[in-house]
């Protein structure tokens, strides 16, 4: 096929903006006639058109040039760059992250006293996302079509689909303009795909506190907790969505599962301005910790809490026996190209004293007698559920020496996940076996803990999300998570 000629929409001047919100109604627009402009073209081709021209527009993009090193305030991890430079970032859909586009463009205007310019970007909307969400048309395999796809319109492209910025590697775009925000516009169109294959809902129901657990008796609890909170008009809750997107706002409606359940059932109990909480079982395995977070973390959550089950080291541990994880042994493995085990993976203080206040409450424990059903201490995470039936003289004298209480399987990765995407992380798993001890997980003992436990274990993570939301987002957002050189955007 001869090269065709490149055919674009009309070509828009580059804005500059005071006021976020206007900045963000202009990337709105950009976004909507680009992914418009894709869409109608890509129906044509489906509905015979001959192709007669290569296809192409561009993600809109937020670009901003500082001239000082202006001096902010010293406790604020975010909202500013560090030095003098040009910094952008492309943007995707901006109608779904409105309000946090608003905010930290805000942020920048008032920090730097500079306008932001907003304009068309360099990168190209690949096909497959711009048609996302349009439930008439789909993008066919390679081959249905009478045309190679990749002839007329641009497709995912992995090379630019990465972690660089988050990783640290020095990220920096095409033209030399470093990093405004964590993720670059193809790299969130990527995670926003695989939400809703995984967790079968659609990325607008995901809210800003997240609870990551591995059991289905997590789940069922949720939803009764969540019924209950609809029940309640001052609870604040107004709708629960599970997987298939089905959403109720009377707590009596049933809510069918979908004829297939996904990887990760999901569940969202929502609340004005994405308050409320999501609810995501990830089974078990630091491979599914690792895809869940990989993917969430381009929502920009303000939190995220692991509510597990472990194996209790301690001989002082009973069944039901709490572990508030204040450092991790990090042997799950499937993080260390991305983050090497040497780097230490902090405690944040806010998260702690979240979650121990939240025991607290539950319990009606309080100070010394607390430690009674909580230790406080390091939690192993591995990658081999039955690390026990091999030589067991390895792996012991290094749970030992690190002085570890607990060991699950995603505890770890979901902390150095946190760690990595800047989300403030905790966990607090609950003690369902001892194997070092003779106490192991069988049905019999399984069913009477899972019936004394999974509830108020839950309702702890609950209560401890409910108490970080009520505080201001710059508190929660830790500078432990923050490097010397950061981006300006969460």
């Amino acid at each position: 096929m001869p090269e065709l000629p490149i055919e674009t929409p009309p070509p828009v001047a580059a804005e500059h903006f005071t006021d976020a919100a206007a900045a963000v109604d202009r990337l709105i627009a950009l976004y909507a006639e680009a992914t418009g402009f894709l869409r109608a073209q890509f129906a044509a081709m489906l509905a015979g058109a001959a192709p007669g021209a290569r296809f192409r527009a561009f993600y809109p993009e937020i670009r901003v040039t500082t001239t000082s090193f202006t001096q902010v305030d010293s406790r604020l991890s975010f909202g500013h760059v560090a030095e003098p430079g040009t910094y952008a970032t492309t943007v995707t859909r901006p109608d779904l992250f409105r309000s946090y586009l608003t905010q930290q463009i805000g942020l920048i205007i008032e920090n730097h006293g500079v306008p932001v310019t907003i304009g068309p970007s360099q990168t190209p909307i690949p096909v497959h996302f711009a048609v996302a969400g349009d439930d008439t048309i789909a993008v066919p395999h390679e081959g249905v079509l009478q045309f190679p796809l990749r002839d007329i319109f641009d497709v995912p492209n992995l090379s630019t689909t990465h972690d660089d910025i988050v990783n640290g590697y020095g990220f920096r775009f095409a033209d030399g303009a470093g990093a405004l925000a964590p993720f670059t516009a193809q790299r969130v169109d990527y995670s926003l795909a695989r939400l809703q294959h995984y967790t079968a809902t659609a990325a607008e129901h995901f809210q800003n506190f997240v609870l990551f657990t591995n059991y289905q008796f997590y789940v069922e609890e949720f939803e009764a907790f969540a019924r209950a909170a609809l029940r309640d008009p001052d609870s604040g809750y107004d709708s629960l969505v599970g997987p298939g997107n089905v959403e109720i706002a009377d707590a009596e409606a049933p809510m069918p599962a979908p004829a297939k359940l996904p990887q990760m059932p999901t569940f969202h109990l929502k609340r004005a301005g994405g308050a409320g909480i999501t609810l995501v079982n990830i089974g078990v395995g630091p491979s599914n910790a690792k895809t869940a977070t990989d993917h969430i973390a381009v929502l920009r959550p303000h939190a995220w809490l692991m509510l597990g089950h472990c194996a209790g080291l301690r001989n002082s541990q009973s069944l039901g026996d709490f572990v508030l994880a204040h450092g991790y042994l990090r042997e799950d493995h499937v993080l260390d190209d991305d983050l090497p085990v040497w780097v230490p993976i902090p405690a944040l203080a806010e998260i702690q004293i979240a979650l121990e206040q939240a025991v607290a409450q539950v319990t009606a424990l309080q100070g010394y007698d607390l430690k009674r059903v909580m230790r406080t201490g390091t939690v192993a995470t591995i990658d081999n559920r039955n690390w026990e039936l091999r030589d067991q003289s390895g792996p012991v004298q290094r749970l030992s020496q690190s002085r570890a209480i607990a060991l699950d399987m995603e505890s770890a990765t979901i902390a150095a996940n946190g760690f990595r995407f800047r989300v403030p992380y905790g966990t607090l798993l609950c003690v369902s076996d001892k194997p070092l001890h003779g106490e192991l997980k069988l049905p019999g003992m399984a069913s009477d803990f899972y019936k004394t436990q999974v509830s108020r274990h839950l309702l702890i993570g609950i209560r401890a999300l409910e108490s970080l939301r009520e505080m201001p987002l710059e508190r929660i957002h830790s500078r432990k998570l923050r490097s010397f050189e950061e981006t300006a955007f969460l």
